[in-house]
């Protein structure tokens, strides 16, 4: 199963979206940033059969194991969003249509694909 990763930003608090975004997702493990520490997410993530690795608080009175090892690539998936939006055409939504801007994204990302690979 696939592998979540959050990477959002807003003027509304990211994990009060979080339970809207993961409600009905089938994914083995959930992979966020403290932000997302909050009890409500973990229990619903843990709910919808998904391990929840994301790391505690510092506050928080129980720690959480999660698995550092997974964690580190989530900064792999926001690396590549930095790279797709630095594009000038994809950070100011050139593209007027959802097909032309999902065009725009994949081209985009083959290119990043071909420099790695």
């Amino acid at each position: 199963m696939p592998v979540r990763v959050f990477a959002t930003s807003g003027s509304v608090a990211d994990c009060t979206e979080a339970c809207g975004l993961i409600e009905g997702l089938q994914a083995d493990h959930l992979i966020a940033d403290k932000g997302y520490d909050s009890d409500t997410i973990v229990a619903q993530a843990e709910s919808q059969g998904m391990q929840v690795q994301i790391p505690p608080r510092k506050n928080r009175k129980m720690q959480r194991d999660y698995d550092e090892y997974l964690y580190r690539h989530r900064h792999l998936v926001e690396n590549a969003f930095l790279h797709i939006k630095q594009w000038r055409g994809i950070a100011t939504r050139y593209a007027k249509n959802l097909a032309s801007f999902l065009a725009a994204v994949q081209i985009r990302c083959l290119a990043l694909w071909l420099r790695i690979s």
